[in-house]
């Protein structure tokens, strides 16, 4: 596992989890996103889309191409098949990141998981980050976004971890209830802070060999 500072990060859906990591990601530190792995596993030819296909049939499948609304859809309202899904593309996520974070060469490392409060697998993680915003804001920015409808977004916030357990896990927040600006001096902030533990980290690390 990573010797390197490793942070995940977390948020509820419209938290802004986005917008944070990017910010890092501007400041040089290596980013790495589950929601990007997971797009990658499933886009035309990739390792999971075979395994899709068999499990929930081949009409998620049109010429290669997953239909992700569709299998959205049938994952969102059937527990045991979103429970499927996981177990197909969970292990190949969990590898994914590994193999990214072997590679990765900034002082610390930030893994955007957005269900890590709710999932198991991301033990070796050193630290939690948790990008918080007024659930009303949330909503709002679900809905502008995404088109759903209130009732759409409220029902994808219940089936993920509430706000309070959230930041009962943290061990940083950043409020994202204002404007970019603001956002990103935590980024900065947060950053300092990291940068300091990394190196703390590395010099234990270094005196064990």
């Amino acid at each position: 596992m990573p010797k390197t500072l490793t942070i995940g990060l977390t948020g509820g859906i419209g938290s802004g989890k986005s917008a944070v990591s990017d910010a890092f990601g501007k400041l040089g530190v290596t980013v790495i996103d589950t929601d990007k792995i997971s797009h990658d596993l499933t886009s035309k030819g990739a390792a999971a889309i075979k395994e899709i296909g068999q499990t929930f049939g081949l009409d998620v499948i049109h010429g290669g191409v997953l239909d992700r609304a569709k299998l959205r859809d049938i994952v969102f309202k059937d527990d045991s098949a979103r429970k499927l899904l996981e177990k197909i593309l969970h292990p190949k996520i969990r590898e994914e990141v590994e193999g990214d974070l072997a590679k990765a060469t900034s002082a610390y490392t930030i893994v955007v998981v957005p269900l890590l409060i709710e999932k198991k697998g991301y033990e070796f993680l050193d630290r939690i980050l948790v990008v918080d915003c007024d659930e009303k804001l949330q909503l709002d920015r679900v809905q502008t976004r995404s088109g759903l409808s209130e009732s759409q977004v409220t029902d994808i916030m219940s089936k993920q971890a509430t706000r309070k357990q959230r930041l009962s896990a943290a061990d940083d927040v950043i409020t994202n209830n204002t404007d970019l600006d603001l956002l990103k001096s935590q980024v900065e902030a947060l950053h300092i802070k990291y940068l300091d533990s990394s190196i703390g980290l590395s010099e234990k690390n270094d005196s064990k060999t």
